[in-house]
């Protein structure tokens, strides 16, 4: 039993750590989506020299490029490029197609008045998501290393449940308000952000197998607790007939043992009493003359 029940608190334990971890990283990552941005081609110039709009200039000299696209106003998406961005929490970023490496700017910044309130509300949760994910733990790695007695064990195993499951409900509510709050930013944000393809990155599925995690350690948790409530009740419950079938034997034999002192103290009196009224000596008996 104690072996068992050890092993299902490590398993907890497991499983609150990962769900911690992977919440963390995808709290201060940026891939929650990402996508490719529609933008138009910057102008060539002397440090730009491919991908780039020629404005009638040299053209000679830009012949020989073929990532040089000449200006008309009959080349439609020949004018455009497809930059890539990723998106989290905080901050956007996107290619920077002008040099190397990338731009950042704040998520909150771009997102709609009218979703800047949900988006705190959902940094918010996430922050609470985490504490009550770090608390949980805490108490998971003290019932499982520093408990003392088993009644000590079970109540911080309790405590543990409530916290992991008020944070798993609390990451699944902040995943969900962020996602809407994204979908509404690719709407009705600024228009040199707005995504024209995306799909949810890599973040996004930590944020998720983070909750996965934080339940199953819940539900590892909750169960621990129960099958070791069940097995203290069933052993009391044995307890407790045998008590009662030893009682019922001690009560027979203490009944029985007092039938036969009660005997033995009645027979002799019974046998001296009618000693007094039978002489030994027969023949003497006055009424025989």
């Amino acid at each position: 039993m104690k072996t068992n029940r050890r092993c299902r608190a490590l398993l907890a334990v497991s499983l609150n750590l990962m769900a911690l971890l992977f919440s963390t990283t995808a709290f201060i990552t940026t891939h929650w989506c990402e996508g490719t941005q529609r933008v138009p081609k910057p102008s060539c110039g002397k440090e730009k020299k491919t991908n780039c709009l020629n404005y009638g200039g040299n053209e000679t000299a830009n012949e020989t490029n073929q990532n040089v696209v000449h200006y008309s106003w009959e080349t439609g998406d020949d004018r455009f490029l497809f930059r890539y961005f990723h998106t989290g929490i905080w901050y956007s970023c996107e290619e920077n197609i002008n040099a190397a490496g990338e731009k950042c700017r704040s998520f909150i910044d771009l997102a709609p008045a009218s979703e800047k309130g949900v988006l705190w509300l959902s940094v918010v949760s996430e922050v609470l998501y985490i504490m009550l994910l770090v608390v949980g733990f805490s108490l998971m790695c003290l019932e499982l290393f520093h408990s003392s007695s088993v009644i000590d064990g079970l109540k911080l195993n309790a405590f543990a449940a409530v916290f992991t499951v008020l944070s798993g409900l609390l990451g699944m509510v902040a995943h969900m308000m962020y996602t809407q709050v994204f979908q509404v930013t690719v709407s009705l944000g600024p228009e040199d952000w707005r995504p024209h393809s995306w799909d949810y990155g890599w973040s996004f599925c930590l944020a998720w197998g983070s909750f996965t995690c934080c339940m199953a350690a819940s539900v590892t948790t909750l169960n621990s607790y129960t099958k070791t409530v069940i097995e203290f009740r069933h052993k009391r419950k044995i307890f407790e007939q045998g008590f009662r079938e030893e009682q019922n034997f001690l009560d027979q034999e203490a009944i029985k043992y007092f039938r036969e002192r009660s005997v033995q103290s009645v027979t002799p009196s019974g046998e001296a009493f009618v000693a007094l009224l039978v002489p030994e000596n027969p023949g003497c008996h006055p009424l025989q003359h």
